[in-house]
């Protein structure tokens, strides 16, 4: 028994001292989670500085007014600190008398000199913006939004604004029609995926999933199929019937299928099921497989087994995954089709055994399934989200014609536009003669 307690406690000795050991030191200091996050202030650019150089003096003036209103209230003014940032020494010398000013040698030198000014001016704000986003209590991100015509935008968003109050500042920026069909997308390069961000998501959430050395790129594009199961309801809920039948509902009919399946206690999933091809792990192998839609995930059937719920094998929930559309895998995976479309989390950004890869048979397949899950996974936000949506493209729609009718009288009429909360007014740019069609591969988006 000596011998026993000697060795317990000579083991308790050595667990003290290997739990002593793995202790961080007093002395090692704590790391800043605001210089974690340097990294992090900007989306589609190479670094923060260049990022900010994008913006214009005035767009930088408002957000360092912006990032002020939320620092300590001890610290100096947000004005006083862009004062004493912005002043170049040129500006704040007393000026001379005219008789002792030299005269200068040649006319190129004021323009120079007012050259350099501007530049050390603009590079002044640079650094107090970059102070002030380190201390910021708000989470901002500086994004590249990519257009179809392959230009750029440039906006300010912090973590309080969703996708559509981002989606009504471009509509701003962009003058472009107000359809419920634009939106916001994500595309990974190195996947050859995309999806659409809903509504109602938060755009500094989604990005933050991102990986440091990620080539994801958002874009500003318009998808019809984004609201298709409530402009063309029939498509989901009578999809198992003729289409002749389908496409000869009338509005009323509609509505009532959006009613019955939206507008109660419960949401009502599309009854969806059928052979879907399965990619195998690790390998470029497309097995069918019948599956079936429910409103927690998606199940198939057991070789041997019938439709019946007691025999369904759960295949994927969908509480931490979202659904993308792929481009070209009939080349890349050598999937049967290429109407595929692919189930996983947002924060892996690369091939992982964790990924659900799915082919369907035909484009009209791809649209049920993926919306269907979308419906599945969102529900009735997803009503709220077209609701919204609708209400303000009529708005829009209404400033935009009276703003034409005002013109053809010769006058132009004093409206307010709207303005979206937390959202920094950049300037209004010309409208582009014509909206482009969308780039390729993103046709069956």
């Amino acid at each position: 028994m000596d011998e026993i307690d000697a060795m317990f406690s000579h083991l308790l000795g050595e667990m003290d001292h290997l739990s002593q050991s793995l202790m961080p030191a007093a002395d090692t200091p704590e790391v800043d989670p605001a210089s974690l996050r340097d990294n992090a202030f900007s989306i589609g650019f190479t670094d923060l500085n260049e990022s900010l150089n994008e913006l214009e003096d005035h767009d930088l003036d408002a957000l360092v007014a912006d990032l002020g209103s939320n620092s300590n209230p001890q610290e100096p003014s947000s004005d006083e600190r862009t004062d004493t940032y912005s002043a170049p020494p040129a500006m704040t010398q007393e000026p001379q008398p005219a008789a002792a000013r030299p005269a200068p040698p040649n006319s190129t030198q004021p323009s120079k000199v007012k050259q350099t000014s501007e530049l050390q001016t603009k590079a002044d704000k640079i650094n107090l913006a970059l102070e002030k986003l380190k201390e910021a209590k708000v989470r901002k991100l500086i994004v590249k939004v990519l257009m179809s015509d392959g230009s750029s935008k440039t906006l300010m968003v912090d973590e309080r604004q969703s996708v559509r109050e981002v989606l009504d500042t471009l509509f701003e920026k962009t003058h472009c029609d107000s359809s419920i069909d634009w939106s916001l997308c994500e595309t990974d390069p190195e996947l050859q995926i995309e999806r659409g961000f809903e509504d109602h998501e938060y755009l500094v959430e989604l990005l933050s999933a991102w990986t440091r050395h990620s080539e994801n790129k958002i874009c500003f594009l318009s998808r019809p199929q984004k609201y298709v199961m409530f402009t063309d309801p029939q498509l989901f809920y009578m999809w198992k019937k003729k289409k002749s039948c389908s496409s000869e509902i009338n509005k009323q009919a509609k509505e009532l299928l959006i009613k019955e399946h939206f507008g109660g206690s419960a949401l009502i999933v599309p009854d969806l099921e059928g052979t879907l091809y399965l990619k195998e792990d690790g390998k470029k192998v497309w097995k069918p497989r019948c599956f079936v839609l429910r409103a927690s995930g998606i199940y198939y059937v057991p070789k041997g087994k019938t439709k019946s719920s007691t025999d369904l094998a759960c295949f994927v929930r969908f509480e931490k995954v979202n659904v993308y559309t792929t481009n070209n895998y009939k080349q890349k995976y050598r999937a049967p089709t290429n109407f595929c479309f692919m189930l996983k989390h947002p924060c892996i950004q690369k091939e992982s055994h964790y990924i659900k890869f799915l082919c369907c048979d035909d484009e009209h397949m791809l649209m049920l399934w993926v919306n269907s899950i979308r419906i599945a996974k969102y529900g009735t936000v997803l009503y709220q989200n077209y609701q919204a949506a609708v209400r303000r493209a009529s708005t829009l729609q209404t400033l935009t014609s009276a703003a034409h009718k005002g013109k053809s009288n010769g006058h132009t009429p004093r409206t307010t536009p709207s303005k979206t909360t937390n959202v920094v007014n950049y300037p209004h740019e010309p409208p582009p003669d014509f909206i482009p069609p969308p780039p390729p591969g993103h046709e069956h988006a």
